[in-house]
């Protein structure tokens, strides 16, 4: 089963050339961008853990890809994701989030029904 969460997630794996492209665009409109990480990706699991601080005035997305290839060394087997945040006033909100790299084996998710008397 393949995770689909934010983004760009029905689509195959973004490439490094197509990672960077995103970037561009976040940095054009001035989004600052952060990565995260879990190894718990269950759609009520929102809170991901940060890789580092947040990147602030970006001009270049080599930053970023720097920071991205050091978490994908560190945390081998983790989902991680391309957060961009918007603080202008009346939206102060995540607008881009995207997986760039997750584990070679997916656990998935699967409901668990119990059935009994009382049910």
């Amino acid at each position: 089963m393949r995770l689909t969460q934010g983004a760009f997630s029905f689509l195959p794996d973004l490439t490094d050339v197509q990672i960077t492209a995103q970037m561009l665009y976040c940095i054009d409109h001035g989004w600052p961008i952060s990565i995260e990480y879990t190894d718990d990706p269950h759609p009520r699991n929102t809170y991901w853990e940060m890789w580092g601080q947040p990147m602030f005035d970006l001009v270049s997305p080599a930053p970023v890809m720097d920071e991205l290839t050091r978490c994908r060394e560190a945390r081998v087997g983790s989902y991680i994701r391309l957060v961009a945040f918007e603080s202008t006033r009346g939206w102060e909100s995540v607008r881009l989030s995207f997986i760039v790299g997750r584990p070679d084996v997916e656990p998935g998710f699967q409901v668990v029904r119990a059935s009994g008397p009382v049910r």
